[in-house]
């Protein structure tokens, strides 16, 4: 199902070339946890995820350093990014279905909150899924 590795990939790895700035986020390791709520035909319970990384500040540095992964089949279709954060939209496309998804991060120093829809159509029918991230520094890596 497309939807499933939509909602993690919200959040991690397209560089943020445009970025101007250096992203408002303390070097060191983070954990975060996302949940998300779908709304469909069927029933679905909520879905609690979470992930730790290390983010150094030679990456925060960096041109490649981002917080959207742009997967195989999807197409980025804006985003605005600031010190303090950003807001994109992107589409993607696979088995005959399509997903289009809005996300917003806001950074905060040592913590970082957004939010991410995700309304898809396919063969199986119509889903929204919105899911909330909160991440916080945890300490070194």
């Amino acid at each position: 199902m497309i939807v499933r590795p939509l909602a993690v990939a919200a959040l991690f790895a397209l560089p943020l070339a445009a970025q101007a700035e250096t992203p408002n986020l303390t070097p060191g390791n983070w954990e975060f946890v996302s949940v998300t709520q779908i709304d469909a035909d069927m029933e679905i319970p909520e879905q609690t995820d979470t992930d730790r990384q290390c983010i150094t500040q030679e990456e925060l540095d960096s041109a490649d350093f981002g917080f959207i992964e742009e997967e195989e089949g999807c197409e980025l279709l804006n985003q605005d990014i600031n010190a303090d954060g950003l807001s994109y939209s992107m589409v993607c496309r696979a088995d005959g279905g399509e997903a289009t998804i809005d996300g917003e991060m806001r950074f905060m120093g040592e913590r970082v909150e957004g939010d991410v829809e995700i309304f898809t159509q396919s063969p199986m029918g119509e889903m929204t899924m919105n899911t909330h991230i909160e991440g916080e520094r945890i300490g070194d890596c």
